[in-house]
This record gives structure tokens, C-alpha cells and sequence, in this order.
């Protein structure tokens, strides 16, 4: 069984992007998932990994954070469930952030790029919590000088909603202070909600959609779960030895 770990949202969009994803996964593999969220949402990931002991758990999360370091592994604690590695870091969150901006350009006109860009991440006061986020500033950076074919770089800047800094409004500031006019937003975000809302009211030139329900996520997912699958039997095999 692959169990998907999400925060959870009251959002009625968020749920519907959450199960896009699941689909995805689904239909790509033909593996059952199922989504235990730890707040807010039923089921809460208590009850699934309750109901499917030993399963292989994917925190549907960008950064390791409270919840990836803390909060998950509590809840699996006797259980027999592998807890994957989160999506912090992954080359493929900033492609599919590449894409989700390329389509936040278009809406805006055909031929026309940002001239700088921000990366917007929920934030974290953990040690290593952001990481993600300037981890997918950096892979975007470069994905976008490839884009450029000689041109001058966009500046591209990690920037956070809460708990860490700068905050997005500020890193905006900075930007415009220097004389940049078309500065997108990225959302470094997985489903609709409150940080969504915020980033569409920052003013910026244009803001891209969270991330959760792009191909690339349904892709990373079913890779972290695979190589669980694969350690889990290997393991088994040196022990049947």
C-alpha cells in the first residue's frame, strides 16, 4: 500500500488538487494510494497507516520540516511503515515549478518573460526547513539561464510567507528597488489555501499555481515509493540468506 502524508486543508480546492495527484499516481502504476492528512482532513494519517500496517508512507512535503521530521515518525512509530524521504530538494519540483511559471507568463502575453523571479515557500523556523526552497531557487535559476540562450540571468530569490526570512513582500521590494518591472511570483506550494491567496495579492507581476497536481510531483512520488519497495525487499532477501 502507498499512503501519501499531507498537512491537510480546509480549502475544498487543496482537496481537489490532492486527489488529482492520487489519480495520477494511480494511473500511472495501477498502486492503490491512499491520502491520511495530519490536521484538519479525514482521514488523519493515524487511521490509514492504522488500517494498512507496513505501508510505505511518501510525506507529500517541500521541506524537512516539523512535520517530516517530527510529526510523521511519531505517528508510524510501531507500525511497521516505511517513512520515504520527503520531495525537499528535488530537481523535479523545480521543473515542474519551471512549467507552472512558463504558464503564469502566458496568461500575461504570448511573448513575454519575467524579469526577475521569486521563489515563495511556506516557510520554517526548523533548521534545515528551507532548504527546499533554496534548493528550487538555485536548480530554477539555472533551468532558466538554459531558457535564456545567452541573455542576461533573471535573478531568482528565495523569499517565505512565515517564520523565516525575507518575506515575500520584502524580496518584491528589493526587486523593484532595483529597477525590475516584471517579477513573477513562483509558489513553492503544493495546493490552494491561504499561502496561495497571499501570493495572489502580493502585487506581483504574475503568480504561478501550487504544484501538487503536475505530472512531475505523480512521477516523484511513485519513485520515492519504488525505491522503498525496492530497499524493503533487498533487505528481506539478505535476511532469507
Amino acid at each position: 500500500m502507498l499512503v501519501i502524508a499531507v498537512h491537510g486543508s480546509a480549502v475544498p480546492e487543496a482537496t481537489a488538487t490532492i486527489d488529482r495527484l492520487t489519480a495520477a499516481v494511480e494511473a500511472l502504476s495501477g498502486v492503490h494510494a491512499r491520502v491520511g492528512h495530519l490536521d484538519v482532513q479525514r482521514p488523519s494519517l493515524a487511521d490509514v497507516v492504522r488500517e494498512h500496517p507496513g505501508a510505505v508512507v511518501v510525506p507529500l512535503l517541500l521541506g524537512d520540516g516539523f512535520h517530516r521530521s517530527v510529526d510523521i515518525p511519531a505517528v508510524l512509530e510501531g507500525t511497521g511503515c516505511v517513512l520515504t524521504e520527503g520531495l525537499s530538494g528535488e530537481r523535479d519540483i523545480a521543473r515542474a515549478l519551471h512549467s507552472r511559471l512558463r504558464d503564469a507568463e502566458r496568461r500575461r502575453g504570448p511573448y513575454t518573460r519575467a524579469d526577475a523571479v521569486v521563489v515563495a515557500g511556506a516557510g520554517s523556523s526548523r533548521p534545515g526547513g528551507n532548504a527546499g526552497t533554496r534548493a528550487c531557487a538555485a536548480h530554477l535559476a539555472a533551468l532558466l539561464e538554459f531558457d535564456g540562450e545567452g541573455a542576461d540571468p533573471v535573478p531568482v530569490v528565495p523569499a517565505y510567507l512565515t517564520s523565516a526570512g525575507p518575506a515575500v513582500p520584502q524580496a518584491l521590494a528589493s526587486l523593484q528597488a532595483a529597477g525590475y518591472r516584471r517579477i513573477a511570483v513562483a509558489a513553492h506550494l503544493l495546493a490552494p489555501g491561504r499561502f496561495s491567496r497571499a501570493l495572489n495579492g502580493s502585487g506581483a507581476w504574475t503568480v504561478s499555481e501550487p504544484l501538487a497536481d503536475h505530472p512531475h510531483l505523480a512521477r516523484l512520488v511513485l519513485r520515492r515509493y519504488e525505491s522503498a519497495r525496492g530497499t524493503r525487499a533487498l533487505r528481506a532477501a539478505r535476511l532469507a540468506c
